[in-house]
């Protein structure tokens, strides 16, 4: 049986943007190619990013997709390890380590690939003493997730990305960020103070460091807020990963975060079509759980399936800020 990885998520819908309202309005967003002549290429994922009538933008399929089918793979745009298990997954694509594992400083990876991967953040991370900052993020941990306070050490990885020169500053703009309240904000400056000094002290140039203001720290925890999935290590078929997503939820040995562009488009159903599996690494599979039409719109749920109505609504609205209005919330199941 194979090590599958179980998933929650913290996302929210996307707003609906000023587009035409039309369920098959399809955004400047493409999964295909132009030359199909190559016998190499694999063949584009079966879906398209539309508007839909009230939850923004969505994903649909573009021709019938079986129950337990492939949709899609994605990689993860940052992803880090927690804390906990800093010396037992892969430091760049968290795959649980064997004793064949790549060493760097403090860190090991599962393979000398994944170690030249990793050279887009790892040459400026050691550059510096994260201590402080690591402590910080151990230390309020639950407080953090109390207060929806979430996520600093993917903000760190982003960051020493656009030091190197390996991601713009802007590369999560694309994604929904939550509201944060005035409590939310003073609460981040801490982090973001411990960021930056952490920085400083490794000689990191002012001009380096441009982009790393306030705000840009607020704004980017207030995207990968409700856009990061939690990943946890799982024994067990895929079939079964939806009914124990809450348990992921409230963990406290997660394998790590991860941020994903498309998957972050996929709206929430409580009963949906389609899930998220992790096989060994941070890349994502998108499966379908039954049967789907062309042109049906794919969606993942975000919490525990398996909560009564009353749960699930206050969940949602509490934790993703929307009420849902599925059919089956609608039904009073």
């Amino acid at each position: 049986m194979s090590h599958l990885v179980r998933y929650s998520r913290y996302l929210s819908r996307f707003k609906t943007p000023h587009f035409p309202r039309s369920q098959h309005s399809t955004l400047p967003f493409s999964t295909t190619t132009e030359d199909y002549n190559r016998p190499s290429r694999p063949d584009p994922p079966p879906i398209r990013v539309a508007l839909t009538e009230s939850a923004g933008r969505g994903v649909f399929s573009t021709r019938k997709i079986g129950a337990g089918d492939l949709i899609h793979t994605a990689k993860p745009i940052l992803a880090h390890p927690s804390l906990s298990t800093i010396n037992t997954v892969c430091y760049f694509c968290l795959k649980k380590l064997t004793s064949t594992e790549f060493h760097g400083k403090g860190v090991a990876f599962c393979s000398q690939e994944c170690k030249e991967n990793a050279k887009v953040f790892y040459e400026v991370e050691t550059k510096a003493d994260w201590l402080a900052f690591d402590d910080y993020c151990r230390e309020n941990r639950n407080e953090m997730q109390n207060k929806g306070l979430k996520y600093p050490l993917l903000v760190k990885r982003l960051a020493c990305m656009v030091i190197s020169g390996a991601a713009s500053a802007e590369s999560l703009d694309i994604l929904q960020p939550s509201n944060l309240s005035h409590e939310m904000v003073l609460e981040m400056e801490e982090g973001y103070g411990l960021l930056k000094s952490g920085f400083a002290m490794a000689n990191i140039s002012d001009e380096q460091m441009a982009f790393l203001t306030k705000e840009w720290y607020n704004s980017v925890l207030a995207r990968i807020r409700i856009n990061a999935f939690r990943i946890e290590l799982a024994v067990g078929s895929y079939e079964d990963l939806l009914s124990s997503a809450a348990a992921c939820i409230e963990a406290e040995a997660a394998v790590g975060n991860a941020v994903y562009m498309l998957p972050s488009l996929y709206n929430h159903d409580c009963d949906p079509n389609a899930h998220i599996v992790w096989i060994d690494n941070a890349d994502a599979q998108l499966k379908a759980l039954c049967d789907v039409e062309e042109d049906e719109e794919l969606r993942i749920c975000y919490i525990d399936a398996s909560m009564d109505h009353d749960a699930r609504q206050s969940f949602l609205l509490q934790g993703f800020g929307f009420k849902c209005n599925c059919l089956r919330c609608l039904s009073g199941d």
